[in-house]
């Protein structure tokens, strides 16, 4: 009796147990989603810094954390509106913003490094030829169904290497420059040394141009916007983690 008294307590105990698991089991979905947020995921290898640590004078309008983009919507992966580089690529910046604000100007980033989850927002986009609700700010004179073949969207991005960003200048008060275009104008205008853009425009794009690359940049001549640091921390890797400042592994602050 003793031993079949001992059974059936044992029993009892492991009943409620069950039942107390079945009851809580909830929780632990619910750390995971809490973690998607921006505390889980991929993580930045510890190059990686926050350009705002480097040098919070450049001012920042990460676009596609915001709707104002070419996709008309949030991009995926852009959890903070935050510009993240390698740290030579965001200490090369901060050099060329001393320059700068020397002559009266500020650089002025509106994507740095891009998940390649972005990417693939951008693709299945592109892909959707119905989408054309932001066609009459950014790609007015292309067909979408060219904007592969023209080389407007690719499925891999440079940017997503951590060492490319795109950039433009303002005045120091932060009072636009004329560019010729808007940033992300699909178009041939956009070409960093268009003969048709001239006077002013062409001065800017070439302040820009020469600043950056007596830096270690190079210009995409597709895109006056669009520079990459050489050489590259990361050259073949194509990274995934959020646009985070919890995805850094680093605390680095300053030049």
């Amino acid at each position: 009796m003793p031993r079949l008294t001992t059974v059936l307590r044992t029993l009892a105990v492991s009943v409620a147990t069950l039942i107390a698991v079945t009851a809580g089991g909830a929780a632990a979905p619910a750390q995971a989603s809490s973690g998607h947020g921006g505390g889980g995921g991929p993580k930045a290898p510890g190059d990686f810094v926050a350009l705002r640590d480097i040098d919070p004078t450049i001012q920042q309008e990460i676009r596609y954390f915001t709707a104002h983009n070419f996709v008309g919507v949030p991009i995926d992966g852009y959890r903070q509106p935050i510009c993240l580089l390698t740290r030579t690529a965001a200490k090369a910046l901060h050099a060329a913003q001393v320059r700068l604000l020397r002559r009266g100007y500020s650089l002025r980033v509106y994507d740095c490094y891009r998940p390649q989850r972005a990417v693939d927002h951008f693709v299945a986009w592109a892909k959707d030829l119905d989408d054309q609700r932001m066609k009459d700010e950014f790609y007015p004179h292309v067909d979408k169904s060219r904007l592969f073949e023209d080389g407007y969207i690719a499925e891999k991005s440079g940017h997503s290497r951590g060492s490319t960003l795109d950039v433009t200048i303002v005045r120091r008060s932060g009072a636009s420059v004329d560019m010729g275009t808007p940033f992300d104008y699909f178009d041939t205008l956009s070409h960093t040394l268009d003969p048709r853009i001239q006077g002013v425009q062409r001065e800017n794009r070439l302040l820009l141009k020469n600043t950056l690359e007596g830096l270690g940049f190079v210009n995409l001549a597709e895109e006056w916007w669009h520079y990459t640091y050489k050489p590259e921390r990361f050259p073949d890797t194509y990274f995934d983690f959020p646009v985070s400042r919890r995805s850094l592994t680093s605390s680095h602050v300053g030049p």
